[in-house]
């Protein structure tokens, strides 16, 4: 059983009392629905308060997530929801870039995987800061970041840009420094995903994550930066729908086969025996997104829902029909799936959460909401010049072989553009397109600015496709940019790229000078072996594309770094 007066909570005799005497007053309908986190996403205003009032007055929520709207829209909607709520709601942001992931038109500043390339611990605490402020000022009080995954796998897509690298050491620095920025807003922290995402090419978001380190060598490396992050007092971990069959079967009472290796979040062994006993985590478990396949395919609906409870988790992330998994999550405890001491010690937890950020208080005041002026930190000018300076930190020139850079209107006056998309992705199983006309606006008009002639190769089949010859391509250009802003994951298991017509695939490396600049994904050397010139600009917003730019030209040096990730084991990218 949790115990409150512990690390991460240090809750006083008053607050214990608050969360015991709230239990206490409890019906079985309130309990129940503190376990969940529910979305809130209407595709209009009527739908959005209808779920407003379904959550709050049926179902009784315990938290809420949302998607990314206007600041002023997402500060309406939030007031509401706690006005109606009974008990002061948990409402979480995913803040992993910055402000951009907690609401419309917030700040990003650096992915996980450009504070790596930056190296810098002042920069992952911006992250966290900035994200966390922007955050707060719409009125969420806990942050979904950062990743604390080890991207071991190059060929890993969803957590390659958002894990900061494979080093535990590296992950330990910059997740705490993150996480400084988290606390100082006063949101309650998270890592994620548990047991650890990154060694495989799998995306939990399309079937079971597997971890397949052995227990040593898992206590070594992301045990470690688990162990050290608890020890710290992260006050939360989201478990991913990942197995560790390793532990789960050390720790397993009977021997068991490979058709009974479950995910984490529906693993007794992983969260209760691994995570909360042997690992001494006495703060709260929340599941990563229910609807991901890695969980849906591991059993039923009405079997996993109660059983994420059961395995140890203690809040229950997004509701597929919210009758449906409210019914079977009172179903499951009145069948004893979820017993009674569980259910008790998974409410001290949520409960003890809300205590220790005085929600109870601040709700018996009418403060939970902060003051609406709060909303013009949301992309200030503050916030963007951090983002700029970020940017000039990551933007990592690979390599230059060919001695290309930097790009002079001597040399280089005609340029051909081909940009290159990817298919979109999905974000708390809502399917978004990838639309980078902005991105491909910005570095246009920059590069017309400093005097280059840039031509975009718009070929959308192949009817529209007219290849140049060798000779009319050397003839009509001095150089080629083909840009890479290949934003998509959930949508396959590993992304690569897709090239929309032949006369976009790189058949003229040899005839015109050619850089290939990634915007987002860190692999795309394993498809551009040919490349002489690559460089990882890791983020697409107007202030990385700008500094890009001054980069290109050479008015600014090049400062990030790779890991040999980068290679993707070959010998022949790294020509």
């Amino acid at each position: 059983m949790v115990d409150l007066r512990k690390k991460p909570y240090y809750l006083s005799e008053e607050a214990v009392q608050w969360v015991e005497d709230t239990i206490k007053g409890m019906t079985e309908e309130e309990k129940i629905g503190q376990l969940f986190i529910g979305m809130i996403r209407g595709m209009n205003e009527e739908q959005i308060q209808q779920q407003i009032e379904d959550y709050t007055k049926i179902y009784h929520l315990g938290g809420i997530r949302y998607m990314n709207m206007p600041p002023e829209a997402l500060y309406q909607q939030n007031t509401l929801l706690q006005a109606k709520s009974k008990l002061p709601l948990l409402i979480a942001a995913n803040a992993e870039a910055g402000g951009n992931g907690a609401v419309g038109q917030g700040t990003p500043v650096a992915t996980g995987a450009a504070i790596a390339a930056a190296d810098s611990e002042n920069l992952a605490y911006q992250v966290g800061k900035i994200g966390s402020k922007e955050a707060a000022a719409i009125g969420c009080n806990w942050n979904f970041s950062p990743i604390v995954d080890l991207t071991t796998n190059w060929r890993n897509t969803v957590v390659q840009t958002r894990a900061y690298n494979d080093n535990p050491d590296d992950v330990i620095r910059y997740s705490r420094a993150y996480l400084k920025g988290t606390e100082e807003e006063n949101l309650i922290t998270c890592i994620k995903h548990f047991p650890g995402d990154g060694t495989e090419e799998n995306d939990q978001h399309l079937m079971m994550g597997v971890n397949d380190l052995e227990k040593d060598e898992w206590m070594r490396t992301f045990g470690k930066v688990f162990q050290t992050l608890i020890d710290d007092g992260v006050m939360t971990v989201m478990a991913g729908h990942i197995a560790l069959p390793s532990w789960q079967r050390a720790l397993s009472v009977e021997p068991l086969a490979d058709k009974d290796i479950k995910p984490a979040t529906l693993s007794n062994e992983l969260i209760t025996g691994l995570l909360k006993e042997k690992m001494g985590f006495n703060g709260l478990v929340v599941t990563d997104a229910s609807h991901m396949v890695g969980l849906t395919s591991s059993a039923t609906r009405g079997e996993l829902v109660p059983g994420t409870i059961a395995a140890g988790c203690d809040m229950f992330l997004f509701m597929d029909n919210p009758a449906e998994d409210f019914g079977y999550m009172l179903e499951g405890y009145r069948n004893g799936i979820i017993t009674e001491e569980r259910l008790e010690d998974a409410l001290m937890r949520i409960l003890g959460l809300k205590a220790k950020k005085n929600l109870h208080k601040k709700q018996a005041e009418g403060t939970l909401m902060p003051p609406k002026e709060g909303l013009s930190v949301i992309s200030s000018t503050e916030h963007k010049e951090i983002a700029r300076q970020a940017a000039d930190a990551y933007i990592t020139l690979v390599k230059d072989s060919q001695s290309m850079l930097p790009l002079t209107i001597q040399k280089h006056r005609r340029i051909q553009l081909i940009f290159i998309e990817g298919d979109g992705m999905v974000v708390a199983g809502k399917a978004m397109g990838t639309d980078s006309s902005k991105t491909k606006k910005t570095l246009i008009e920059g590069l017309q600015k400093k005097g280059f002639e840039v031509e975009e190769l718009v070929a959308t089949d192949i009817l529209t496709a007219q290849k140049l010859s060798a000779g009319q391509m050397r003839e009509q250009y001095d150089a080629v940019l083909v840009v890479l802003d290949v934003v998509s994951f959930v949508m396959v298991n590993s992304v690569r790229i897709k090239w929309p017509t032949p006369v976009q695939q790189p058949w003229y490396v040899k005839e015109v000078p050619t850089a290939f600049i990634s915007l987002n994904l860190t692999n795309h050397l394993i498809d551009l072996t040919m490349s002489r010139t690559y460089i990882n600009a890791h983020m697409d917003h107007d202030s990385a594309v700008e500094m890009l730019i001054e980069k290109l030209v050479g008015n600014s040096a090049f400062k990030g770094r790779s890991n040999e990730n980068v290679w993707c084991g070959r010998w022949d990218t790294k020509l």
